[in-house]
């Protein structure tokens, strides 16, 4: 049986205060990245969207998630590049689960809350009480 190519989630938080040319080259420059050592399975812009808390005193910034997958050697570094990017205020990189369904290009970002739904029986599940004997 073939197995599934591992899927990574990228967001990347963007200083909204960088110059536009700036902030569409990191994601080009990541993108690049990407495309040159794996596959792109899926690329959504987010837009600007507010904080949660302050980072270096900026109150928000402009989201993007990019879905790829690729070897350990890509993972590492893309971590190396975007924490001394000019212009990243933070970067997640989330390793999905094995049948994860990749976003869509054309989806919608979601609204509101960006959490991620677990299927039923995984570990964030709380689990039944034993029964009474």
């Amino acid at each position: 049986m073939a197995a599934t190519a591992q899927i990574y989630d990228l967001m990347l938080l963007i200083d909204a205060a960088a110059e536009d040319d700036v902030r569409a080259k990191i994601v080009a420059d990541a993108r690049a990245a990407i495309q040159a050592e794996g596959s792109l399975v899926g690329d959504q812009a987010w837009g600007l969207r507010p904080l949660a808390y302050d980072i270096g005193h900026r109150n928000q910034a402009e989201y993007h998630l990019l879905q790829f997958s690729g070897p350990p050697s890509l993972i590492s570094s893309l971590e190396h590049t975007l924490r001394i990017t000019d212009g990243v205020l933070r970067h997640r990189m989330i390793k999905l689960p094995r049948g994860a369904t990749p976003v869509a290009a054309g989806d919608p970002a979601p609204a509101g809350a960006t959490a991620r739904t677990q299927p039923a029986g995984s570990a964030g599940e709380s689990e039944s009480e034993p029964a009474a004997s």
